[in-house]
């Protein structure tokens, strides 16, 4: 590659940051893609059209730019944390679950002091849930098949909106952001009349419609795994005590503040121990399956 193309790809990515700065997304994928047009073998490039791609809800060209920059350079934490957020936004929480997985642990082993552990930690327990869902829309529906024909409905009806949402935006008749306006619009009145619907019929089968749900404050922030004996730090976060300890002999830090920590500052968290053992105890039919 020419030494002049890099230059030009790095002032092409800089006007592109500018525009992502002011919002201007549109602009900042233009740049961008000009930027990998004049150097290719960038993976950062690619991860900067990601993002701005995010922000306009391409979620397929997201998806496509992570696996390049990905292939470009395999450690890549924050291609694994576009393309978990691409994946679960159409719906595909088991490969955005691993991907925020490997996001984390790209993050854990890094030595820098962000604050991308937390923001990463989010997205690992979402794509979790989201996975979950799935799992308990499933169960819920094969015990009604009303239910289940009516909830396909109401979501046929959503994506024949968002499509027709896309369609209006490649004829220009509306811009980006009132797009996304609509489309969360959208997709908050389906949200609601698929929770009013399930409402309906849990009032006819209460014990079997009942919404299985594991709390957030339940879940350690490393395994994402309900905790058994959990430790609190000095700064009042709460882990299960072996996987903090592991943590800890690794690296003497907190895993989601980056803040310096010791075995010795750990404390049990008794209160918190018996919410965990009370909530296993009285939901043992179905937590391992979580």
């Amino acid at each position: 590659m020419p030494p002049g193309n890099e230059y030009a790809a790095e002032q092409l990515k800089a006007k592109g940051n500018a525009h992502f700065k002011n919002g201007e997304y549109e602009s900042a994928e233009g740049f961008y893609s000009q930027a990998i047009q004049k150097n290719s073998k960038n993976p950062l490039l690619f991860t900067n059209r990601a993002n701005a791609r995010l922000k306009l809800e391409r979620w397929q060209d997201v998806i496509d730019d992570c696996i390049k920059s990905i292939e470009l350079m395999q450690e890549n934490m924050k291609a694994f944390f576009y393309l978990a957020q691409a994946q679960l936004a159409i719906n595909h929480p088991n490969e955005a679950l691993s991907s925020a997985l490997m996001a984390y642990e790209l993050c854990s082993r890094s030595s820098q002091q962000t604050s991308n552990a937390a923001t990463i930690s989010a997205l690992v327990l979402k794509c979790k849930k989201a996975k979950w869902e799935i799992r308990e829309r499933d169960r819920i529906r094969r015990r009604h098949a009303l239910l289940a024909d009516l909830e396909i409905k109401l979501e046929e009806e959503y994506k024949k909106d968002v499509f027709d949402i896309d369609e209006r935006i490649q004829n220009g008749e509306i811009g980006q952001v009132e797009a996304q306006e609509e489309k969360a619009e959208r997709k908050g009145e389906w949200e609601r009349k698929v929770k009013d619907l399930r409402t309906a019929f849990a009032l006819s089968d209460p014990e079997n419609m009942k919404i299985r749900e594991v709390p957030d404050y339940l879940v350690d922030g490393i395994t994402f795994e309900i905790m058994h004996d959990p430790v609190v730090t000095k700064n009042g976060r709460s882990y299960e005590r072996a996987t903090i300890i592991e943590h800890l002999k690794r690296s003497a830090t907190d895993p989601l503040t980056r803040e310096p920590l010791t075995i010795a500052e750990l404390r049990p968290n008794i209160a918190l121990k018996e919410a965990c053992t009370e909530f296993m105890e009285a939901n043992s039919g179905w937590i391992y399956d979580w």
